[in-house]
């Protein structure tokens, strides 16, 4: 055994490690970008059948064995088909450095953001205001309707207005942009909460524990604005706070603890 591993290091070379490490990366950032969407279930059901394949030739069940192996001749192409949307994610994100992101995607989604939560706090007009991070909203997105929409304070505003049939549900950002309206949040089960609470505050709530999402939250009762971040809430945030907020959470990491600490303590 130790002749054999002996040999094996031998025959290892420099750039099979940075190979190995290479592949495992991307293994791990693709794991990352599927998490918590569809994604993860269709990858599932490749999966399952790669193995029904494999168990069919082992107990030569030929016309099965044959109709998977048709099938499966074609994986690049159905990988391609079934995780297009995936893919492109990704290529853009691999494009993109974290300060060209902070830059380029949010900072000018996060004005809009301040500026319309200021509005419709001014005129008590409830709102709720959801940002992907790091994990994947997929299953909240697909309860919502889809848009795909330049952030702005003149669309957040008309989404959120009593008269608007998606004023009721959620707005999911993703990328800098608004992905859908009227998106269903699960509710906070946590039963230490307030009960002067409503609805939009636990789902404001229950989106943060599930995910590390930030929610931002206006009360149509008293027009105070609200952040929920890691299950916890802080509320009556000034706009300016607000704003710093989004820039420390969605591109300058490097401030981000210290203004955790001052608001979510």
């Amino acid at each position: 055994m130790k002749a054999l591993l002996k040999q094996y290091l031998d025959l290892l070379r420099w750039q099979d490690i940075v190979d190995i490490l290479i592949v495992a990366y991307l293994f791990y950032r693709i794991l990352l970008l599927i998490r918590g969407t569809r994604a993860v279930q269709m990858a599932a059901g490749l999966a399952f059948l790669v193995m029904i394949y494999f168990i069919a030739g082992q107990l030569q069940l030929l016309t099965l064995h044959w109709l998977l192996g048709t099938f499966l001749s074609s994986i690049f192409l159905v990988v391609i088909i079934v995780f297009q949307d995936d893919i492109r994610r990704a290529l853009i994100q691999m494009g993109q450095t974290p300060f060209i992101k902070a830059r380029t995607i949010y900072s000018q989604a996060i004005e809009e953001i301040v500026k319309a939560v200021k509005a419709l706090a001014e005129k008590k007009i409830g709102a709720l205001i959801v940002i992907e991070r790091t994990t994947g909203l997929g299953e909240f997105i697909e309860s919502g309707t889809p848009l795909d929409a330049k952030v702005s304070r003149d669309l957040l505003y008309a989404i959120f207005h009593p008269e608007s049939p998606l004023h009721d549900g959620a707005v999911i950002i993703r990328n800098g942009r608004i992905a859908v309206a009227g998106a269903i949040l699960p509710l906070s089960t946590n039963p230490h909460i307030s009960r002067r609470l409503g609805t939009r505050h636990r789902a404001a709530l229950g989106i943060s524990e599930v995910s590390d999402a930030v929610a931002i939250v206006v009360s149509a009762e008293t027009g105070t604005i609200s952040v929920a971040l890691g299950g916890k809430i802080n509320r009556d945030i000034d706009p300016d706070t607000l704003r710093q907020l989004l820039l420390n959470l969605l591109g300058f990491e490097e401030n981000q603890r210290w203004w955790r600490r001052r608001i979510f303590k």
